[in-house]
């Protein structure tokens, strides 16, 4: 017996069912990308009204907040049983973080093929199910392989990395079921609304997760110890419950489903993957908002690396206190969020992306003339609000004007193109720094935002 045995149809909750072709008036709309799309604060209300959306909002909640405290919780563990005195931390971080990464540039893509063969609720449930019960066997894990020493590495830091392999592997197929389902239970007026509060939450988890992870990770070890879990336990338990929450609280969705799962006779998965492929080359649309959205994550990780040499330079602050700048961004990409509720039905979302390409190149120029903290922190919060205006009006082109049966596909295609664009600054920005320095390397990020923007508007008129 599945969980889609149990999975009905949503409530009649939506003003129509986004699964359903759309009438003559809803087509012309949504072809013509006229700002009728946008939802008015009305309707940015009404998303809070529909249970499906509630229910995966706070799925979402438990699990991205579970993603980002996780690598904290690996550097406390690593700390705590791995690393000798005196000994630098970072190759034990980054062989965790190389661990965290090679699973989305391998699966990124396949994973939303086979996300489109399976039924969506499954895999939301099951991936933060299994997550949970990974992380919490850590601590029994560990304890069986204390001192046991394999290929020059202590066997449980090996133990560490297989299971960060795991729990980023499952994170892959989360995430395009996750995108996919969002488009299934909330109507096109509200995807922006939806895509809105999903992004306030992404970055509420993210400053949360790497500003205070670490006393929350310290506070859930004493309140466990306090209540008899063990010393240095509750931490893997908090972080364990929260995918388990995450996947229970996920059980009560109904997505309305109603699609067989074939059990015969599929295309080969490559097939598949050549496909989504060749469906984002034919659909101008998708493939422009998705090149931005490559752009724009490319430089924030760009930034992440440029974050760290300018605390170093700023004198109100040290190199390590980096985080403050990361965490200014974050706040602006919540206000950017939170404020699209409100002005977004004014605009449509081929001008709200270019505003906000020309706003984040304005923002970076400014961070490069800055020798002042409270000026930084000001460009870094801009630039944040102006990311916003771009991330969320083209993820919620991509979720409206691509298909159920190829959303799996697409999205699949989508997380594997931005975790390459993630991954590659990493390289790239560091060595640019060295040799150019911070504020030509902040002048080439402003161009490369600006020229985005502009040359993807080609891609905004109707198929």
């Amino acid at each position: 017996m599945r969980l889609s045995d149990f999975d009905t149809a949503p409530e009649n909750e939506l003003p129509f069912n986004p699964t359903e072709p759309a009438t003559e008036l809803q087509a012309d709309s949504v072809a013509a990308g006229e700002a009728a799309t946008m939802p008015t604060p009305a309707e940015s209300q009404s998303v809070l009204k529909n249970r499906n959306f509630v229910i995966l909002w706070s799925g979402q909640i438990f699990s991205q907040l579970a993603d980002k405290v996780y690598l904290v919780l690996m550097i406390a563990i690593i700390e705590s049983q791995f690393q000798s005195e005196n000994q630098s931390i970072s190759g034990w971080v980054s062989a965790i973080l190389i661990a965290n990464t090679i699973p989305a540039v391998l699966f990124g893509s396949l994973a939303g093929v086979f996300v489109d063969r399976w039924h969506k609720k499954e895999v939301l449930v099951s991936t933060n199910l299994l997550r949970g019960a990974l992380v919490l066997l850590v601590p029994l894990l560990l304890w069986l392989t204390k001192g046991q020493v394999v290929a020059n590495l202590p066997l449980g830091f090996e133990i560490l990395l297989a299971v960060t392999f795991v729990v980023s592997t499952l994170g892959q197929f989360f995430a395009p079921a996750e995108q996919a389902t969002i488009s299934m239970i909330v109507d096109k007026p509200n995807l922006l609304s939806a895509n809105s509060l999903y992004t306030t939450t992404a970055m509420g988890s993210l400053i949360v997760g790497f500003a205070i992870g670490e006393p929350i990770l310290a506070l859930a070890d004493t309140f466990g110890a306090s209540i008899g879990l063990g010393v240095n336990i509750g931490k893997e338990v908090l972080v364990g419950a929260s995918y388990a929450i995450a996947g229970i609280l996920l059980i009560l969705l109904r997505t309305g489903e109603t699609k067989q799962i074939p059990t015969g006779d599929e295309p080969h998965v490559l097939a598949d993957l050549k496909d989504g492929v060749r469906y984002l080359g034919e659909h101008k649309q998708i493939k422009g908002a998705l090149i931005q959205l490559v752009i724009l994550q490319s430089v924030i990780a760009s930034m992440t690396v440029v974050a760290v040499r300018m605390a170093e330079l700023l004198p109100e602050i040290k190199a390590s206190q980096f985080g403050f700048l990361l965490a200014a961004g974050g706040v602006g990409m919540a206000l950017g969020a939170v404020g699209l509720n409100y002005i977004g039905q004014k605009f449509s979302r081929a001008q709200l992306s270019l505003y906000g390409s020309i706003g984040v190149a304005v923002a970076l120029v400014g961070l490069s003339f800055s020798q002042s903290l409270w000026l930084s922190l000001l460009c870094l919060v801009g630039m944040g609000v102006f990311s916003a205006s771009v991330a969320i009006p083209m993820q919620t082109t991509i979720q409206s004007e691509t298909p159920e049966e190829m959303r799996g596909k697409v999205f699949g295609l989508q997380n594997n193109a931005i975790n390459i664009a993630l991954s590659l600054p990493l390289a790239l920005t560091g060595l640019a720094e060295t040799a150019l320095g911070v504020p030509t390397v902040l002048l080439c990020l402003a161009a490369i935002s600006a020229m985005g923007g502009i040359f993807t508007q080609k891609y905004n008129s109707v198929d």
